[in-house]
């Protein structure tokens, strides 16, 4: 697509600005819209956890008995020594709490991101949690959750303004289970939802095709209906969920109008400019996997293999697969115990 000279203006004055990206937390659009998406609970971030988030350490975790202590070989390879994990004792119980009142299993994130792209990591591959334990691996894990914590400013065109004060969250969403082709993104520009697209493109779901202008039709109804001049900016993204069998649409998260937020099957030239989005119909484009042919790698591919462990193809950091193999012992281990515990 070639971008005249009058569209380049437009991008400019269209980019996304700090206070767009602070209206996007979870606890500002969470109260506006919460009769409208999953039960959640919101708990700051004590300075001590987000410091050991950041640390660059070993993947030593707390919250489990099993990882009270851990050996480490230490760098000179002639002795070891004992690292006790941090903990944490106020918030972990703050935590519990939470998980038992949403039920066991929890969706967990911060203010703005999930860790996604520490899925690997999990014993069960996914983001389903119990346990503090199992949040703090992803956690840690996560280059999703070090960018909210480090650079959450990032694309944003207004950079030699001062950043706003962040309040870091801990967000524990109860667990639902969702199905992949349930899931759409949406974007909003001026308060008119232009553009949709499947969120799972790399997978063809042949009930999207089938079902294309009933999805259509309920996404656009929920956003007329409670979206719409709710919330505090005219552009933005959201992802929502239609449940196939009731038809209900459930808000899910929503993102700034951006670069930080993947535009799917759309480019953000198209998106800020027009660029024959939405404008060639009444209603939003609306673009899906429409075949097995189209197909496509997962993203989040790339962070299977974390870079701490890349090291170890030059030799450098081997003590972090250490740690982690230790790590993932000591959650089957809990695992079995709990199995076992069951069936007394």
């Amino acid at each position: 697509m070639t971008i005249t000279k009058g569209q380049c203006s437009a991008i400019r004055s269209c980019s996304m600005k700090k206070e767009q990206v602070q209206h996007c937390q979870f606890s500002v659009w969470y109260p506006i819209f919460k009769q409208h998406t999953i039960k959640s609970v919101i708990l700051p971030l004590p300075p001590d956890v987000i410091d050991y988030f950041l640390d660059d350490g070993t993947l030593v975790v707390p919250g489990s008995h099993h990882a009270a202590q851990q050996t480490h070989i230490n760098s000179d390879l002639d002795e070891e020594e004992d690292i006790q994990a941090p903990e944490f004792p106020e918030f972990t119980a703050q935590v519990l709490e939470a998980i038992n009142a949403l039920g066991g299993l929890v969706f967990p994130k911060l203010n703005w991101s999930a860790p996604r792209d520490a899925n690997w990591i999990a014993l069960n591959s996914s983001l389903q949690c119990r346990s503090l334990s199992e949040i703090f691996l992803l956690f840690k894990s996560s280059d999703f959750i070090t960018r909210d914590l480090t650079q959450p400013f990032l694309h944003c065109s207004d950079q030699d303004s001062p950043d706003p004060n962040i309040s870091y969250e801990l967000v524990l969403r109860k667990w639902s289970e969702l199905i992949p082709g349930g899931e759409f993104r949406c974007f909003v520009k001026e308060n008119k939802l232009i553009a949709i697209s499947q969120r799972d493109y790399t997978q063809y779901y042949p009930h999207i095709l089938k079902q294309e202008e009933s999805i259509l039709h309920a996404i656009l109804d929920f956003f007329n209906q409670r979206i719409q001049h709710a919330f505090l900016d005219e552009d933005f993204v959201l992802d929502v969920y239609r449940d196939s069998q009731e038809g209900r649409v459930w808000l899910i998260d929503l993102n700034p109008f951006g670069e930080v937020t993947d535009s799917l099957l759309f480019s953000w030239e198209e998106l800020r400019c027009g660029g024959g989005v939405g404008q060639q119909q009444e209603g939003p484009d609306f673009r899906y996997t429409t075949s097995e042919v189209t197909v496509q790698p997962s993203p989040c591919l790339s962070y299977r293999i974390p870079r701490d462990f890349a090291d170890l193809s030059t030799g450098e950091d081997a003590y972090k697969l250490m740690d982690f193999l230790k790590l993932k012992k000591s959650q089957e281990e809990e695992s079995s115990d709990e199995d076992v515990d069951a069936a007394h």
